[in-house]
């Protein structure tokens, strides 16, 4: 009712109070996930960012990012969906970092027009890093024989199951070079003058808050609450923004469907071999 009665009043006796749409992009970035490992891609988070964009009152929108990276692909989506929604709505963008803003995370981060941290974050490792196992010698003693046939002679490349081959190698590190060249483009377009010309910047690794504004990569250290509130008043009020879910973190379909028991075990061993991986990328930084 109090909403109804002041929409009545004269917009010359309303008291303003800017609203920021607040959207969380956490979480080890990668495409698919599940209902029980959310992933940090463009398909889950289209929605909320078209939501907080389009908030036409709004003159910011403010990015909370905790992710320790991952896709570089789904990392450069994120980004670029958000730079379009900003220049389309006039917007601007302010960043904040959590935990960790790195790789991935931080290319994410780029899309700020402003990025802050705390002191403590982890941001940087603008770098490309990619790992594996191999097993030939355990298929070697437990007496399997592998057998691959192929059209093309380098169809089976890094093949776990088999030694490796340099050059296997040197052509995995020439498509590393060239992520890296376009990881290290984004950052000095969007970064400019405010970036360091220490050349460690683009060596992988990452440093914290503290160092990263040394360095330029961030813009200052502070949380989203207290830097908004300087910018835009006391009364300004940060609101979440989420995109429609469902049971156990789906989105929510035009019509319900019915979720099968064997679906929902499908999804949990999944999901645990997925938290492995997860955690291996967090532990990176420490977390």
């Amino acid at each position: 009712m109090a909403g109804f009665l002041k929409r009545l009043l004269p917009k010359r006796f309303r008291k303003k109070r800017v609203v920021i749409p607040v959207v969380r992009l956490h979480g080890a970035i990668q495409a698919g996930g599940s209902a029980f490992r959310p992933a940090l891609n463009l398909a889950s988070y289209s929605a909320a960012l078209e939501k907080a964009f389009a908030m036409k009152e709004a003159p910011a929108v403010a990015l909370s990012i905790n992710s320790p990276g991952g896709s570089p692909v789904q990392s450069r989506m994120l980004y670029h969906r958000i730079r379009s929604l900003a220049e389309e709505n006039g917007k601007k963008v302010f960043v904040f970092v959590e935990d960790v803003a790195a790789s991935g995370g931080y290319m994410i981060a780029l899309a700020g027009d402003e990025i802050f941290a705390d002191p403590t974050s982890i941001v940087g490792s603008i770098g490309v890093v990619s790992g594996g196992f191999g097993f030939p010698e355990l298929l070697r003693k437990i007496g399997v024989e592998r057998r691959v046939y192929t059209a093309g002679e380098n169809k089976v490349i890094l093949d776990p199951f088999q030694p490796e081959k340099p050059q296997d190698i040197e052509y995995l590190k020439t498509l590393q070079l060239d992520i890296h060249a376009v990881f290290i483009d984004m950052v000095k377009a969007r970064r400019g003058d405010r970036l360091s010309s220490d050349p460690e910047v683009f060596s992988g690794l990452f440093w914290t808050g503290t160092r990263g504004l040394e360095l330029g990569l961030v813009d200052g250290l502070a949380d989203m609450r207290q830097e908004l509130r300087k910018r835009y008043g006391d009364k300004v009020k940060l609101e979440l923004v989420t995109g429609a879910r469902g049971f156990l973190g789906r989105r929510v379909p035009g019509v319900a469907g019915a979720i099968r028991a064997e679906e929902v075990a499908a999804a949990a061993a999944s999901g645990l071999a997925g938290t492995l991986e997860d955690k291996a990328l967090w532990s990176r930084y420490g977390l």
